[in-house]
């Protein structure tokens, strides 16, 4: 069986790493991939968003499966086009990936099938987002509408970094259309949790949980990131009165609502979760893997990913159906100097013969050149380390930090701290 993997990022060689695993599988191929993916696949020169080229090269080489990590394609409706071409693909439709490519109909949704999440206000113009300001308490959300690279959501402690935020998004376009509309939301108190499901069209199953660190410096402090580090499981999830809660008033109701808006969703849906006490609020979805979420959770899962997109494929995914191990991960973002603004690249990375055995470095903004790996991007690599607890895990990850370098590389030292002292 051949397969084809979308995208270049940490995610991305998740995904190329588990495959490589299957007895199923004989070639992976990845578009475009990254100098880690390529260590382990074919890597392809055409852009994860090409979505022409994308079939037509899937179709010339017979590609069994086809895997859409990013959600750009999905929102520009891949999926769709690789079903006109009678090509197997996993990821939701065009229809279902609005969910994530846009906020406001995220939240509209959520609000009609009763699924609990903070209270929100659209706002169309500047001029009517400067006036609904006035119905929040600080600190206040605010949400560009549409795809910013995990990046849109801001939150702002006082009438002056709401005005800046308004600015940044509605007149300086900083994420360009995504602006055009935006989302003033209540802000949430508590902890948050990554909730990623599978769907298959019938069923929404669980995987195993996790929690990520989006802000860039220690004790979550800093800008946002597209993620820092993660640790999988989420030990909130040890309370089973929680996990029934989720299932009743989010789980539930997501499916129900699917149904009623007809949108056959087969494939990710990334729940992220606050929990605050007993209250458990959505604040967003994605509709793919999340990363470094999946640099966790894949290392965890002992079925045949290709088993997987069987099950989905035929409708009928059951929570049996996936088996995990009982060891705890935790993955360490290496970072570029500037991330997550204007950062570095083209830095030589040394250190891979370091690393230790039971630790996977993922690559994410990597590339090859003249035989050596240089830095390409503000998330450059993703050190996961597997092993019986936390405490455990996370020395191993750190100590494996340690081993690798490039010029101005950076990275959290709290990752999995507060779990390892609570669990």
């Amino acid at each position: 069986m051949k397969v084809l993997v979308i995208g270049s990022g940490g995610r991305e060689h998740a995904l190329v790493w588990k495959l490589k695993q299957s007895t199923q599988v004989t070639h992976i191929f990845c578009a475009p991939g990254n100098a880690g993916t390529a260590q382990m696949a074919e890597n392809v020169p055409i852009a994860a968003t090409d979505i022409t080229k994308l079939v037509e090269w899937a179709k010339l080489n017979t590609i069994d499966w086809t895997i859409v990590g990013p959600e750009q394609p999905l929102v520009a409706g891949i999926v769709d086009t690789f079903h006109q071409n009678k090509l197997k693909i996993f990821g939701p439709n065009k229809a279902s990936a609005k969910l994530e490519g846009s906020k406001v109909f995220a939240k509209l949704f959520m609000e009609k099938y009763n699924i609990p999440t903070a209270p929100f206000k659209i706002c169309q113009t500047i001029e009517e987002a400067r006036q609904g300001i006035s119905q929040f308490d600080f600190p206040l959300v605010i949400k560009a509408d549409g795809l910013a690279a995990g990046k849109g959501v801001l939150i702002c402690n006082d009438s002056q970094e709401a005005e800046e935020a308004l600015k940044l998004l509605m007149e300086e376009k900083k994420f360009g259309k995504a602006g055009d509309s935006i989302l003033l939301e209540a802000f949430l108190p508590g902890k948050e949790a990554s909730l990623i499901c599978i769907l298959d069209g019938n069923h929404i199953i669980p995987l195993e949980s996790a929690s990520d660190y989006k802000r860039a410096l220690d004790g979550d402090l800093g800008l946002n990131t597209g993620g820092m580090g993660c640790y999988s499981p989420n030990t909130m999830f040890n309370n089973s009165a929680i996990r029934q809660k989720i299932k009743q008033t989010i789980l539930d109701p997501i499916l129900k609502g699917l149904e009623q808006e007809h949108l056959h969703y087969q494939g990710v849906l990334f729940i992220g979760l606050m929990i605050h006490h007993d209250q458990i609020n959505v604040l967003e979805f994605n509709v793919r893997f999340g990363d470094p979420e999946t640099q966790v959770i894949l290392p965890r899962l002992q079925t045949d990913f290709i088993d997987v997109l069987s099950y989905v494929h035929q409708g009928n995914l059951q929570p049996q159906d996936l088996t995990w191990h009982k060891d705890k991960s935790i993955c360490v973002i290496l970072a570029s100097k500037g991330y997550p603004n204007s950062y570095e690249k083209e830095k030589l990375i040394t250190g891979f013969e370091k690393i230790d055995q039971q630790v996977i470095p993922f690559h994410a903004g990597t590339e090859n050149r003249d035989s050596k790996i240089f830095t390409s991007g503000g998330r450059v690599l993703g050190i996961t380390a597997l092993a019986a607890s936390f405490e455990q895990a996370r020395k191993l990850a750190y100590s494996n930090c340690e081993k690798i370098y490039f010029e101005g590389m950076h990275f959290r030292k709290d990752i999995g701290q507060q779990v390892t002292f609570s669990t």
